[in-house]
């Protein structure tokens, strides 16, 4: 029996060791062995004074207008998954040669030509910021620099693809300078007699054109300036450095995921702890307390008598007839349900897995990948939750809701992407979709999620309805005019600010990791955040219907669903702040502003399809069990 168990255990120790998240298995090279360098799209970053970002259009590498050298046999795409493609990525081989433990001095990659209306293009690209984005060994070239709040360095992707000396500190005027020479060091932890690379650091150079690009000279080379109106010769070298690192390969992406205020995170933390707190209280103190007593007065009425008569003439009991009364275009409702429960578990579930280390930075679009995956294998739900909201409310009309369901709100973010990367193929992007991709979507789409919405939705119209625990009238109550903050749009502004605090530090380091192209990793911050917005989004709303109920508005289906829903109108006002504040497009970018622009509203609606799912569904269970626990004739 102990020799059976051992024997167990030694099978699955071998199975545990034999196991890794694809993407992640370490690479081990012998001396002089070739390390692959892959190139990536060139993106806009913040690297002078300005410190704003003045462009959200990336370009491929090969580009034409660069005039980049290429390999031999010309430069070949390397295979990405679907979220890395979605999210811009577009990976190619390259003509730099770097083997393990071989220093090289100085190597001439190839002489280019670049014509007057190219240095044009190239020169407006440095006064953009752009920076290169390299991989070797499937990790980020960076620069290093140093954080004088934490007195720490890091790894920042990428390097500049040249500067401008002699710019104000607006970042106007001023002569751009092209990065033309690369020294690229390595750095290797050594395991037995096998190598590693755990980090690589660039650091650039501007070079004029000589006869000899490698040849040392004592004094120092001028940098390589492109003239606009003739042809320019520019030589591209690099030399590669070979440097021990103690930093083994399980820890290699430390230096490269960092953080300028790490205390803030904490602040964000304590600071939506503290709303959570302050709501719960609130809630647990006015609605619990007052529902006692109002449970206790009711149900000790005598309602045949001349005093109940008078004590009912106010309060939440007195709408009982009409609370459950379905409500306009509840076919509309069900559907925004639906697919507000198919993003709850959709993002709560990529969330998590991020957080336990499930999807790591190195595998590239990962996340995206795994977002795409989850939602379409929670159509599911959206079509169950859709159509048994849809029966519960009295709809008929099924077939409409079965069809509706997978295709309302996926159609109107497909519908805006598409439309959005018809801007992005107009500018020359290579951030742009590529027709191929765009028919994965859709056959995902069609194939895989529309058939799992239509059998969530056959199961959902099969189960009985979920009956109200009070009958409703047949004629509906007149309802009185209502105090101004308890009208539609003071409650929503009220009540939207609350969820919205919970997150809206978080929200910052996450729009700059999208629009900087930085990774973000603080996915145990934004585990807890996003609980805190869901208890948050359902304190406030409960709050909010309680009051509305005791000024016998019974109008608290769609009410509910908006108050929750408002916390995405200051996701959008701050996406615009954060326009004003981080970006300068100017007048010439317009592409980057329809993008902006269009970008944040999409994702201000997904946020309103959310926090509004959420809203409702912690009304209605409110709402379900206050009504059900009285005694009504």
């Amino acid at each position: 029996m102990r020799s059976g168990s051992i024997a167990g255990l030694l099978a699955l120790a071998g199975v545990a060791s034999a196991f890794y998240i694809p993407g992640t298995h370490p690479t081990n090279y012998d001396v002089g062995q070739k390390v692959p360098v892959t190139v990536n799209v060139l993106t806009p970053d913040t690297e002078g004074n300005s410190q704003t970002l003045k462009s959200l259009i990336s370009y491929d590498y090969y580009h034409p207008s660069f005039h980049f050298c290429q390999p031999q046999g010309g430069p070949k795409r390397v295979s990405e998954s679907l979220g890395s493609i979605i999210f811009g990525d577009r990976i190619q081989t390259s003509p730099f040669d770097i083997s393990m433990q071989t220093n090289t001095e100085c190597y001439h990659l190839c002489t280019s030509t670049i014509p007057g209306s190219d240095a044009k293009f190239v020169n407006e690209r440095i006064r953009e910021e752009y920076k290169y984005n390299i991989l070797v060994d499937g990790l980020p070239a960076a620069r290093v620099k140093y954080d004088t709040l934490t007195e720490t360095e890091y790894y920042s992707n990428g390097f500049e693809l040249g500067e401008v000396l002699g710019a104000d500190e607006n970042g106007d005027g001023g002569v751009p300078h092209l990065n033309n020479h690369y020294e690229i060091i390595v750095e290797y932890h050594q395991i037995q007699d096998k190598y590693r690379v755990v980090g690589v650091i660039i650091q650039p150079d501007s070079r004029a054109h000589r006869e000899d690009p490698c040849a040392k000279t004592g004094a120092a080379v001028a940098p390589m300036i492109l003239s606009e109106e003739t042809d320019n010769q520019v030589d591209y070298t690099y030399s590669v450095r070979w440097q021990h690192s103690d930093t083994v390969w399980a820890t290699r992406w430390d230096k490269y995921l960092h953080t300028s205020a790490p205390q803030i995170h904490w602040f964000s933390l304590i600071n939506s702890a503290v709303i959570v707190a302050m709501l719960t209280a609130l809630t647990a103190g006015t609605v619990i307390r007052a529902l006692r007593h109002d449970f206790a007065r009711y149900n000790a009425l005598d309602f045949d008598s001349e005093d109940a008569m008078v004590q009912e003439d106010s309060g939440w009991k007195l709408i009982h007839g009409d609370v459950f009364r379905p409500p306009r275009r509840r076919m509309t409702l069900s559907v925004l349900l639906g697919s507000g429960a198919q993003l709850f578990f959709m993002t709560g579930a990529t969330i998590l897995f991020c957080a336990l280390g499930f999807l790591s930075p190195q595998q590239r679009g990962g996340v995206g990948t795994f977002m795409v995956i989850v939602w379409t294998l929670c159509s599911f739900v959206s079509g169950y939750v859709s159509a048994r909201t849809y029966r519960t409310l009295g709809g008929e009309a099924w077939k409409q809701n079965l069809v509706l369901t997978p295709l309302l709100v996926p159609g109107v973010i497909f519908g805006t992407f598409f439309l959005l990367n018809f801007f992005l193929v107009g500018a020359g992007s290579s951030g742009a979709v590529p027709f191929g991709t765009m028919l994965v979507i859709v056959a995902l789409w069609f194939l895989i999620s529309v058939p799992l919405s239509v059998a969530g939705s056959l199961l959902g119209f099969r189960q009985t309805p979920i009956a109200a625990p009070i009958k409703t009238n047949q004629i509906p109550r007149q309802i009185p005019e209502q105090v101004t903050y308890l009208k539609p749009i003071p409650s929503m502004m009220l009540a939207g600010i609350l969820p919205f605090g919970a997150i809206f530090v978080e929200l910052y380091f996450i729009m700059n990791s999208i629009w900087h192209h930085q990774a973000y990793y603080m996915f145990g911050f934004l585990f807890l955040c996003y609980g805190m917005m869901i208890v948050t989004c359902a304190a406030v709303t409960v709050l909010m219907s309680y009051f509305q109920l005791c000024s016998e508005n019974y109008h608290w289906w769609w009410r509910s669903f908006f108050t929750a829903g408002a916390t995405a109108f200051y996701i959008f006002i701050n996406s615009l702040i954060y326009w004003g504040t981080r970006l300068s497009f100017g007048g010439h970018n317009v592409t980057s502003s329809v993008l902006y622009l269009g970008y944040s509203l999409m994702i201000s609606f997904l946020a309103f399809v959310l926090t509004g799912t959420i809203g409702f569904f912690s009304t209605y269970a409110f709402v379900r069990k206050i009504y059900g626990v009285i005694k009504v004739d």
